[in-house]
């Protein structure tokens, strides 16, 4: 079995009927919401998916699953979501499918927050792989990207198809990469300073559970339990 179906199949098993459900974004998500729209269809569970983009939207909804609103239900049961790293302490790099900010909304508002990754994607601290994605304003954005890189990074616009990519909430993501990030608290706290900034893909503190996927089988990381990782 492919690890992601792998992480996806093992993240499902904690959606329970009558649940509000985050549907996060990426491939291994995509992967959890065919699932759970399975259990919709086949097995009659209800529920009701809280979309964190327009794709895992569309898709939801190709595959069932009845979709609601946060304003209308602002306390999430449980959100299973994708990232692009993870680290020791279960810290998160998220937003290279661009959907940071719905991403985090959703996932703030969830009372388990659940991701799936296959193992490639832990690493010992973050930015050692990925850029961080930021994030801003479409106004004046060549200020707002140079006050980025007087924190040290150096910066690329994210580009689709020639033009420059716009987010769900039609803003720019610039993907910045920092050859050591040595705090990452305090690297968030930096780039959210900045006006013309809307939220950097630095997910700290919220992840409940990470389960990481391999040809083996899946790990289970808690934070209640790092050191202690559950092995099935």
């Amino acid at each position: 079995m492919d690890p992601k179906e792998r992480a996806a199949r093992e993240a499902v098993k904690y959606v329970e009927g009558d649940m509000i459900v985050g549907l996060g974004s990426g491939s291994t998500a995509s992967i959890a919401i065919k699932l759970i729209g399975e259990m919709v269809q086949k097995d009659g569970m209800r529920i009701l998916g809280i979309p964190t983009s327009k794709e895992s939207e569309e898709l939801g909804r190709s595959v069932g699953i009845p979709i609601g609103e946060l304003k209308a239900h602002p306390n999430v049961d449980i959100t299973i979501d994708g990232a692009d790293e993870v680290d020791p302490e279960l810290n998160l790099i998220k937003g290279l499918g661009g959907a940071l900010v719905r991403e985090k909304i959703v996932a703030t508002s969830s009372n388990l927050e659940i991701i799936v990754v296959d193992e490639s994607k832990l690493v010992e601290r973050l930015g050692q792989k990925a850029p961080v994605p930021v994030e801003i304003v479409r106004f004046s954005h060549e200020a707002t990207v140079h006050k980025l890189e007087k924190l040290g990074c150096s910066s690329e616009m994210r580009m689709k198809a020639g033009e420059r990519f716009l987010s769900d909430n039609g803003n720019y993501i610039v993907d910045c990469r920092f050859s050591q990030i040595v705090n990452p608290k305090k690297l968030e706290s930096d780039i959210n300073l900045i006006p013309g900034v809307v939220d950097s893909g630095l997910f700290l503190g919220i992840a409940d559970k990470v389960i990481v996927a391999s040809q083996e089988g899946t790990r289970i990381l808690e934070r209640n339990s790092i050191l202690r990782p559950k092995i099935t």
